[in-house]
């Protein structure tokens, strides 16, 4: 009995680290080039522009905006997120705070 509620933990503790990591591969052609996007001013002092990027919604290619973010710690650098061709489709690989 402990052993399939410790085997059901790990399978739930995978599958919320798998989904929370947002990537993914889609079997389409690749995402279109990146928009161009005219930035507002910063909304506060050290604001970090985060450039927008495409999406896979619903079966077409979804332009999600730019926008601009706090640091989450000072020096931190965003590194930008990017669609990678793979063997099994497009992958997105998640940008992040480095």
């Amino acid at each position: 009995m402990k052993k399939r509620i410790l085997s059901a933990v790990f399978l739930g503790l995978f599958t919320v680290m798998s989904v929370s990591n947002c990537v993914y591969a889609v079997k389409v052609p690749p995402p279109p080039p990146p928009k161009v996007e005219v930035r507002p001013a910063p909304p506060f002092a050290g604001a970090v522009w985060i450039e927008g990027h495409w999406q896979w919604k619903n079966g077409r290619w979804v332009w999600i905006p730019g926008h601009w973010e706090r640091r989450p710690r000072p020096g931190a650098v965003w590194v930008p997120g990017h669609w990678k061709k793979t063997p099994w489709g497009w992958k997105w690989i998640p940008g992040h705070w480095r």
